[in-house]
């Protein structure tokens, strides 16, 4: 995986932002920012990119994305749960119409049996309340699986933006 695969995804989502006239916002736990550092990368970024949350803490999720006390307690920060608040809190908290949110085990240490490191929750939102989230164990040392998190989080939004009956749940 190189970082040209990163740039052209980051392209194509730009592409896709400004034909369907939105903007995108990001959530990033694992990945501090790195997300937010690809696309805005890019020139005139700021016709659809909004702002970039990085919650690295479990109070900066609960502060800044609206992510439930009690969620952070029952599932951890790495969750599907967490992320899918995340993804949601991002677009609410913003005037975005599409995010993306990012939390995970990036190592070295931090990993356990069940959540080993590498261990990724992606999530993906709409402001029409739509979110859903996928599960990623990415092999690697700390910023292989940092520069994983970025390029699937960006294809999978454009995965999203380009097929809007790509899932029940999904309508963007």
């Amino acid at each position: 995986m190189h970082h040209d695969d990163i740039a052209q995804a980051a392209r194509q989502l730009a592409e896709q932002l400004i034909q369907q006239s939105i903007m995108v916002v990001t959530a990033e736990s694992c990945t501090g920012g790195g997300i937010a550092q690809t696309l805005t990368a890019i020139a005139g970024s700021s016709r659809w990119f909004e702002r970039g949350f990085v919650t690295y803490s479990n109070d900066a999720k609960q502060e800044m994305l609206g992510v439930q006390a009690a969620t952070l307690e029952r599932t951890g920060a790495v969750s599907e749960d967490t992320a899918l608040e995340m993804a949601l809190g991002a677009v609410r908290h913003s005037r975005g119409q599409v995010s993306m949110a990012v939390t995970g085990i990036a190592g070295p240490e931090g990993g356990t049996p069940d959540k080993p490191v590498g261990t990724v929750w992606i999530a993906w939102g709409h402001s029409n309340g739509d979110a859903d989230a996928q599960c990623f164990h990415f092999q690697g040392d700390r910023d292989a699986v940092r520069q994983q998190t970025i390029l699937e989080a960006i294809r999978g939004l454009n995965a999203r933006l380009k097929s809007p009956q790509s899932s029940s749940s999904t309508r963007y």
